[in-house]
């Protein structure tokens, strides 16, 4: 309708005349008026679209050929401007050969009419790359697109084997039939076994292969598997020049350089791999390892375009792994270091067991502060804590170190819970740790079947009775974090007599997005001891229940008073 009705309007130039001047020319003409909408189009540019020349009319280049890249902008400023332009655009017509890309030269001038501007005129020659100029173009647009994909399929995570996985995943079958990629073993971590006198050893963190190759990419080594290397090889050369190294497999001595080992000689030819790239992973002039690629079959050597994506999506992907590995390291180090800190706590006494849990945090999320405790009294009552630094790393668990420090020493002076949670605020304060920290203190007294509570910002604490009475939540007033300075702590009394077991924890447990803390800590309240009886059975359920999609650390600790057993006559 909207091309009946335009055709039906008065047109700013004579459709006739046109038709008589440029009708009969083997070139394609058009008119377009000054909102690019076809004005006139001759008979050759209706055979070059595949598009009737009626169809044309009222619209737009766009509307009429979608897959072109018409640049409109390019036309707009002729307009603008008065000035002829020529253009080159590619793309594809519904014509007969709608299937290939097709490329254009046009050459485009305004129309003006007594002084006013009244569209411009495009005259319009296709030509015909080669065939080799095509391949050329078409593989420089899949570069371009695989250089664009790399920024949102890379580095998606802190996970040093992930990014090496997205990096072979990316690179397979775009630039590659097979794809590995291979670092140097973390400082932090031993190697299984020493490698021999003479051979860089790295770890395989990723491999791949189009579906035709994958069955026999076990000979050269599975993921997380240690390869070493001769020194001639391909991988040391590349890490010592910090260059890529390409190879064509022609024979066996080209074969034997650019594997591991002369064993892998015959994997190579197996596999009719007869050309492959080795890149290094560089970051800062620091190696990091190498991305390594191979053709097989039918698939043409590597040119020299393909070393230089090569080179680019390896030195985009180095950034990456550079981030990955200083997050692990320090992971790994704040991870240790809490656990060495965060020691089982002694038996306060042979009549009270203990049982605790230290579950870190997903891998994406740096260790934390938690921390517990328990701490024998000289009176035959025995002190618990349960407490949280904030904050992640490894100030986080330093932190943790300081704030239990001072709690064992306080705890020598015998008092109530909130005194003690007073003079930790104090301490903290004045010269702890610049970390906030949330504390629960329980001091049970065993013989007299009481717990006193006192909270510093901490949950509170869940009580499983014994026999069929079940789990309740202890009333305890939170006050203020530790190292606030604010005080006002409370202790409160509550019944905890022999064979009722005491569960702390940390928020790590409770806390989910999208849910009121209030409703997960009144879940908890749904606990129930094992048919067993046992403690460590009971936590390993609470963890198996409450711990999956935990973004943060777990800590959890159950005691209980042994009940006496009767005394027998002699």
């Amino acid at each position: 309708m909207q091309a009946d009705a335009y055709a039906d309007a008065q047109p700013p130039f004579d459709p006739a005349i046109l038709a008589a001047v440029v009708g009969g020319t083997t070139a394609g003409v058009a008119v377009l008026d000054t909102e690019l909408r076809y004005v006139y189009v001759n008979a050759a540019l209706e055979r070059i679209n595949g598009i009737p020349a009626a169809e044309h009319l009222g619209r737009t280049v766009t509307e009429i050929l979608p897959y072109l890249d018409a640049r409109e902008d390019a036309m707009r400023a002729v307009l603008a401007d008065g000035k002829p332009r020529d253009i080159t655009s590619s793309g594809y017509t519904p014509a007969a050969s709608g299937r290939a890309r097709r490329y254009w030269h046009g050459t485009y001038h305004r129309l003006e009419v007594d002084g006013q501007v009244r569209g411009i005129a495009a005259i319009v020659l296709e030509v015909m790359a080669s065939g080799d100029e095509q391949r050329e173009l078409e593989q420089a647009r899949r570069n371009l697109t695989l250089l664009d994909a790399a920024v949102s399929r890379i580095g998606t995570t802190l996970d040093m084997d992930t990014t090496c996985a997205e990096l072979v995943d990316l690179v397979v079958p775009a630039l590659a039939d097979a794809a590995t990629v291979e670092v140097f073993p973390p400082d932090v971590a031993a190697p299984v076994r020493p490698a021999p006198p003479g051979m860089l050893r790295l770890r395989r963190a990723a491999i791949t292969a189009v579906a035709g190759l994958r069955e026999g990419l076990e000979e050269f080594g599975l993921t997380s598997e240690y390869i070493d290397y001769q020194e001639d090889a391909s991988v040391p050369r590349c890490l010592e020049t910090d260059q890529p190294v390409v190879a064509n497999l022609g024979d066996d001595r080209h074969l034997g350089n650019a594997s591991a080992n002369p064993q892998r000689v015959a994997a190579y030819r197996a596999l009719g791999m007869h050309s492959t790239v080795v890149v290094p992973l560089s970051v800062r002039g620091g190696p990091l390892g190498v991305l390594g690629l191979a053709r097989a079959g039918d698939s043409p050597v590597f040119s020299d375009e393909d070393v230089v994506v090569a080179r680019e999506l390896a030195a985009r992907a180095a950034v990456d792994l550079d981030h990955a590995r200083r997050f692990a390291h320090e992971h790994t180090i704040a991870l240790e270091l809490q656990r060495s800190l965060l020691s089982e706590p002694r038996l306060p006494h042979p009549h009270i067991e203990v049982a605790t849990r230290y579950l870190p945090a997903d891998r994406g999320v740096m260790v934390g502060g938690d921390w517990f405790d328990v701490i024998p009294l000289p009176d035959g009552r025995h002190l618990k804590a349960m407490g949280d630094v904030m904050g992640h790393g490894v100030e986080a668990a330093v932190a943790m170190s300081h704030y239990r420090s001072l709690l064992r020493l306080l705890a020598d002076e015998l008092l109530p819970p909130h005194r003690i949670l007073e003079q930790l605020d104090r301490m903290v304060e004045r010269s702890g740790p610049d970390r906030a920290a949330t504390c629960l203190l329980a001091v049970v007294d065993r013989a007299g079947g009481t717990c006193e509570l006192a909270s510093a910002g901490h949950l509170p604490p869940v009580f499983i009775d014994p026999g069929d009475a079940g789990a309740r939540l202890g009333e305890v007033a939170a006050g203020p974090p530790l190292g606030t300075g604010f005080g006002g702590y409370v202790t409160t009394v509550v019944e905890c007599g022999p064979g009722t077991v005491m569960f702390m924890y940390t928020d790590g447990l409770v806390e989910r997005r999208g849910e009121d803390i209030d409703v997960s800590v009144r879940r908890l309240a749904e606990m129930t001891l094992p048919a067993s009886g046992s403690l460590d059975e009971l936590l390993d359920g609470v963890l198996e229940r409450f711990g999956p999609g935990a973004e943060d650390d777990i800590a959890v600790l159950a005691s209980r008073a042994r009940i006496p057993e009767p005394e027998q006559d002699l």
